[in-house]
């Protein structure tokens, strides 16, 4: 029995589970190719923007700005790029960007969910749709007659919706919580990465770097050196009056 033929059989509630399981498979693969990308490549951008602030905030701000195709770059871009902020300005970026980021890092979850919670029950629809049809065809003096055999095999066949719509669900779910959980763990490493940078913005704030002080002393004014000898006030000699003779 081949897939095409069960789809049939399921009746028309597979319809509907066909249009949420490409849903599903869509965003599953998207999220898939979302988080591998940011997964191998966030810890080198944090290592090497953290190292760089240790040396030249001009430095870290460019390596961040590189970045900023990824959350993490864009997180640690958005504190380094304001031209004058103090501790609380630069805290108050940390924490609204990564409150943006990590709300994009959720996308699709709503859909998944969705997913999770309709495809039970589109199966259950599907299945009692089947039953009401295969027991319309009963006739109670039909009961221990060949006649009725076709009627097990239509509720048979009426549970293939139930288990397509839990199939959907069961894979949707998993892929759902391991979504849930990488964001879980990117709180984690926004938090460590932001207390990082800002502990380093209050050790070394941005225009603090050691500069090299002269110190010039001041001579103490050097009186003018005297052109001409000092003349003493006093005569060195008075004339002698002259004996007389």
């Amino acid at each position: 029995m081949d897939i095409l033929d069960l789809f049939k059989k399921g009746g028309p509630a597979m319809w509907p589970l066909l249009v949420l399981s490409v849903l599903s498979v869509s965003v599953i693969f998207e999220r898939l190719w979302f988080w591998l990308r940011i997964l191998s490549q966030e810890k080198q951008v944090v290592e090497r923007v953290l190292d760089a602030a240790i040396d030249s905030w001009e430095i870290a701000t460019e390596i961040a700005q590189k970045a900023t195709d990824q959350p993490i770059g864009r997180f640690l871009y958005a504190p380094l790029r304001l031209q004058k902020s103090d501790a609380e300005t630069f805290k108050l970026a940390l924490e609204s960007t990564a409150a943006e980021e990590i709300a994009g890092m959720r996308r699709g979850e709503k859909l998944l969910e969705s997913v999770i919670a309709l495809s039970p029950l589109l199966g259950l629809l599907g299945t009692v749709l089947g039953l009401i049809q295969s027991l319309r065809a009963i006739r109670i003096g039909d009961l221990g007659t060949e006649s009725t055999a076709g009627v097990t095999t239509g509720i048979g066949e009426s549970l293939i919706s139930t288990a397509s719509g839990l199939i959907v669900a069961i894979v949707t779910l998993v892929f759902y919580r391991l979504f849930q959980s990488f964001a879980v763990n990117q709180v984690k490493v926004f938090n460590k990465a932001g207390n990082d940078l800002e502990l380093l913005y209050r050790q070394s704030p941005p225009g603090s770097e050691k500069k090299e002080f002269v110190f010039i002393t001041e001579e103490s004014p050097v009186e003018e050196e005297l052109t001409h000898p000092i003349e003493n006030p006093v005569t060195s000699s008075e004339s002698e009056p002259e004996n007389e003779s």
